[in-house]
C-alpha cells in the first residue's frame, strides 16, 4: 500500500474527474432528442462510471463530483453545441495534471482505463451528429466573406468619407444587401449541386453568419465618433471574430487552429489595407470632401 500512497493524489483526481464526467454525459444525454446521440452519451457516461469504480477500489473512498465543472460544461454545450462542449471537456487541463505514467507503473491494470480514455471514448464522440456542424461550410462562407468584404469596404470608406455616421450607414446597408446576395447564392449553389434538401438551411446559416459579422464590424462606427479610432477597433473586432470562430472549429472539427487563423486574418487585414489605399487615392484624385 506504500506505493499506492505515492500516487493517491493522482488516483483521487482521476476518480473525481470520472464521476464528474459521468454526471455531465448523463445530463447531456437527457437533453438529446436524437436517439443515437442519447445512447452514445449514455454509453460514454457508463464507461466513466466504470472507471470511477475502478479507481475507488484503490483509494477506498467515495469522491463527490465537481458541481462547478458540471454546470460549466452543460452551459458551454447549450451555448456552443454538444460536440464543442464534449470535445472541449476531453481536452480539459485536469487530465493533464494526472500522472498516468506513474499510475501505470504501480497499477498495471490501469492501462486499460487509459486506453479507453484515449481511444474508445474519442471514437464514440466522433459519431455524435449535430446539425450545426454539418453546415460549417455555409457558416465559414458567410463569416469569411463578410470579414473580407466589409473590413475592406469600411477601410475604404473611412478615408473616402471621414465621417463615422456616414461610414456606419453605408457599411450597414452594404453589408445587409451583401448578406442577402450571399444567402441567395448559397441557396442556388446547393440546388445546382443536387442538394435541394439542404439548400434552404445552408442559405440561412450563411446569411445569419454574414449579418452577425456585419453588425459587429460596423458597431464601432456607431459608438466611436472618430473614424481614426473606429477603424482600428473594427479591425481588432474582426481579428477577435476570426480567433473565436477558428478556436470553435479547431475543437469541434479537429482542425488546425493556427493555420486557419493566420490565413483568414492575413486575407482580411490585407484586403482592408488595400481598400484603405484605394480610398486615399479616390479622395485625392476626385477631390471629394464630405
Amino acid at each position: 500500500m506504500e506505493n499506492i500512497d505515492e500516487i493517491r493524489g493522482d488516483l483521487l483526481r482521476a476518480q473525481k474527474n470520472e464521476i464528474t464526467e459521468y454526471h455531465i454525459y448523463l445530463k447531456l444525454a437527457e437533453r438529446q432528442k436524437d436517439r443515437r446521440n442519447r445512447v452514445t452519451l449514455q454509453k460514454i457516461g457508463n464507461e466513466e462510471l466504470t472507471h470511477y469504480e475502478f479507481w475507488k477500489e484503490y483509494t477506498g473512498q467515495r469522491v463527490k463530483p465537481n458541481r462547478l465543472k458540471i454546470w460549466f460544461y452543460l452551459t458551454i454545450s447549450r451555448l456552443f453545441g454538444l460536440t464543442f462542449g464534449v470535445k472541449l471537456m476531453e481536452l480539459g487541463e485536469e487530465k493533464a495534471q494526472i500522472n498516468y505514467q506513474k499510475i501505470e507503473e504501480i497499477i498495471p491494470e490501469a492501462r486499460k482505463i487509459i486506453i479507453d480514455e484515449d481511444s474508445h471514448e474519442t471514437a464514440l464522440i466522433q459519431i455524435i451528429e449535430e446539425e450545426r456542424l454539418s453546415y460549417v461550410g455555409s457558416i465559414v462562407l458567410g463569416l469569411n466573406d463578410a470579414l473580407v468584404e466589409l473590413t475592406g469596404t469600411l477601410a475604404g470608406l473611412s478615408f473616402a468619407l471621414q465621417n463615422t455616421d456616414l461610414i456606419a450607414m453605408v457599411g450597414l446597408i452594404t453589408g445587409i444587401a451583401a448578406s442577402m446576395s450571399m444567402a441567395a447564392s448559397e441557396y442556388l449553389s446547393k440546388k445546382s449541386e443536387g442538394e435541394g434538401e439542404k439548400a434552404l438551411q445552408s442559405s440561412i446559416y450563411t446569411g445569419i453568419a454574414y449579418i452577425f459579422t456585419v453588425v459587429l464590424l460596423v458597431l464601432p462606427f456607431f459608438l466611436i465618433p472618430s473614424y481614426q479610432i473606429a477603424l482600428p477597433a473594427t479591425l481588432i473586432t474582426g481579428l477577435i471574430i476570426i480567433l473565436v470562430f477558428n478556436f470553435y472549429i479547431a475543437v469541434a472539427k479537429d482542425y488546425s487552429f493556427s493555420k486557419r487563423f493566420f490565413e483568414m486574418a492575413g486575407i482580411s487585414i490585407g484586403v482592408a489595407l488595400f481598400s484603405f489605399v484605394v480610398g486615399v487615392l479616390i479622395r485625392s484624385v476626385f477631390g471629394i470632401d464630405v
